[in-house]
């Protein structure tokens, strides 16, 4: 059985964190070393700020990956998300923003992200990225989050 003592927000009465940047992602290790398996996180209420208005921002975000050594811990992966609640930045700015943070907590064999934008000024923009082509023989499920038609 792992120690998860190094961990300080599991378990425990957590603050929010006011910003991205003061978020503590938190990891564990990777209950099955070696073998190429496929985690999703789906937040389907994420929001942000826009940073020229400052009106909210919605979207629904799919993570993938497939852990190398370590996993994300969930309750820091969604105190972090919930740290753009207040955050000014574009669509675009956030998804890499959370990308670029993954990758450098957990150094995953691979990793995607889709960000499915809800209409800002009538139209949706939505933004996808992934770190190379994945691993052969993973199954990995189409991310089904259909083009904006009202989304529900």
């Amino acid at each position: 059985m792992s120690d998860y003592s190094s961990l300080t927000q599991l378990g425990q009465k957590t603050v929010w964190p006011a910003a991205p940047e003061d978020a503590i992602l938190e990891r564990v290790p990777a209950p099955a070393p070696g073998k190429n398996y496929l985690i999703r996180f789906t937040c389907p209420e994420f929001t942000s700020l826009c940073p020229m208005t400052g009106q909210p921002d919605f979207a629904h975000l799919v993570v993938d990956y497939i852990p190398g050594d370590w996993i994300v811990e969930s309750k820091s992966l969604k105190l972090f998300f919930a740290s753009f609640r207040n955050h000014g930045a574009f669509h675009e700015a956030c998804t890499m923003t959370i990308a670029d943070r993954l990758i450098a907590i957990l150094d995953p064999v691979w990793l995607r992200i889709g960000a499915y934008w809800y209409p800002r000024g009538g139209m949706p923009i939505d933004v996808f990225w992934q770190t190379g082509a994945p691993p052969d023989g993973v199954w990995i499920p189409a991310q089904d989050v259909p083009g904006y038609r009202g989304r529900g």
